[in-house]
């Protein structure tokens, strides 16, 4: 991919393209349009970056409400071993080239403050990763392999070693830092770069992905295919309503694994998925995409033009989840969040989304970041949400289901910050 012509692209449309190309040219590009910017430094005390790697919400912004506000760039890097432990002189040791991706995680938390003004990062590990070693992952941690879970679907799996997730609200941020993991940049925000990825992993460049949410992002977008221009111009994802209500999300604390070897991680499940936006605009009122995203009890004024009067939660009571069954036995329609509350337990959420927008292939989509104590927690939760179980009659009324499909699906496991570096499946 080469760098896009300025043109028409808003200048935020123009900095997402340039994220998504990567490399010097991109940072260049950055640099061109916005200027340096005067990005925080981290530091060179580990022990006080939280424990978990999946921490970011404290040192995130928020919004009006007092909701957790994404940082607005991201780049999920794929990246497969150079080597197989298996064929080490010393079997499955790991010792060294784990120090090498340690140094290399820390020089970037030196570089950058932990948040979304600096740098926020995972790095999550597959079932093939762990695969390759002798001995099972404890009973603790819950991460079976990818799969179809409909009879809808067919999708590709993620099946290298690992992913890292970079997140911040600077374009030139998570681009500096992934050419500082791989040895392209010899400083990175002043911090001399010691040590780097290169010999212990391999990006592939085939499955690198990127993305951005934000209020005013996804309508910057109507000059790709399956953009149309009536996405509400201040929605900060592409289907038109917020997201991320901080009483409609599972917390921190109740997706980190509690016991075992990786006590302080998570597991992570990423679906991409394409949105059918032409449909769900041009042949759906917004009276009918509330509805379909919420309940059939939620009105426009409850909801506002992309949820902005629901304030803190999706709007969503006891009784109208309840009523589920009942909507779409009597009713012919039920709510994508009526669905999914369903997997509640004990009347809290289980699973937390990062989810963000796409253009990856030039088409609109979502990469569906959820993190939860066991994948087991996700499958609830999307179980819950295809709905499989409701007689609504019209397909294209439960929910949105009729208007995402999933392209692709990897399962990981996010160790705790001191195990991050090339885990073993029994660590001492």
């Amino acid at each position: 991919m080469t760098i896009p012509e300025r043109g028409g692209l808003s200048r935020r449309d123009y900095l997402r393209a340039v994220v998504a190309v990567g490399g010097a040219s991109a940072i260049s590009a950055c640099l061109d349009e916005r200027g340096e910017v005067d990005v925080p430094a981290g530091t060179d005390d580990p022990d006080s970056l939280p424990a978990r790697q999946h921490a970011w919400n404290e040192f995130l912004e928020t919004d009006d409400d007092g909701n957790v506000r994404p940082p607005e760039h991201h780049v999920l890097v794929a990246l497969s071993l150079a080597s197989d432990p298996a064929d080490r002189d010393d079997g499955d040791s790991l010792t060294e080239p784990a120090e090498t991706v340690e140094g290399s995680l820390q020089t970037l938390e030196r570089a950058y403050e932990w948040s979304n003004d600096g740098l926020l990062f995972t790095v999550g590990y597959t079932p093939s990763y762990f695969d390759r070693f002798d001995g099972e992952l404890p009973e603790t941690v819950d991460l079976p392999v990818p799969e179809a879970l409909t009879d809808r679907e067919d999708p590709a799996f993620d099946e290298f070693d690992a992913l890292l997730h970079l997140a911040s609200d600077h374009p030139e941020v998570v681009l500096r830092a992934e050419k500082a993991l791989f040895g392209e940049l010899e400083t990175v925000n002043g911090e001399p770069i010691e040590t780097d990825l290169t010999g212990v992993f391999e990006r592939l460049e085939e499955r690198r992905r990127t993305g951005f949410v934000g209020p005013g992002l996804p309508a910057e977008h109507t000059d790709v295919d399956g953009v149309p221009d009536s996405v509400p111009e201040e929605a900060p994802f592409f289907m038109g309503f917020r997201s991320g209500f901080r009483e409609s999300q599972a917390t921190e604390d109740r997706v980190t694994i509690r016991d075992g070897p990786f006590a302080g991680g998570a597991t992570q499940q990423l679906s991409s998925l394409d949105v059918q936006l032409d449909v769900w605009f041009e042949q759906e009122s917004h009276a009918q995409r509330v509805m379909k995203t919420f309940s059939p009890d939620h009105d426009e004024d409850q909801v506002g033009e992309v949820g902005e009067a629901l304030e803190t939660s999706n709007g969503l009571t006891d009784e109208q989840i309840d009523d589920t069954e009942a909507d779409a036995r009597n009713r012919g329609v039920v709510g994508h969040a009526q669905k999914a509350a369903r997997a509640r337990e004990d009347g809290e959420q289980i699973i937390l989304r990062r989810d963000f927008n796409t253009v990856d292939g030039d088409a609109p989509g979502t990469h569906f970041l959820s993190l939860q104590r066991e994948m087991d927690d996700f499958l609830a939760v999307r179980e819950a949400m295809t709905g499989a179980d409701l007689d609504v009659g019209i397909s294209q009324n439960n929910g949105i289901r009729s208007y995402i499909f999933v392209g692709r699906r990897g399962n990981y496991l996010l160790p705790p910050r001191s195990r991050r570096a090339l885990p073993t499946p029994r660590p001492d």
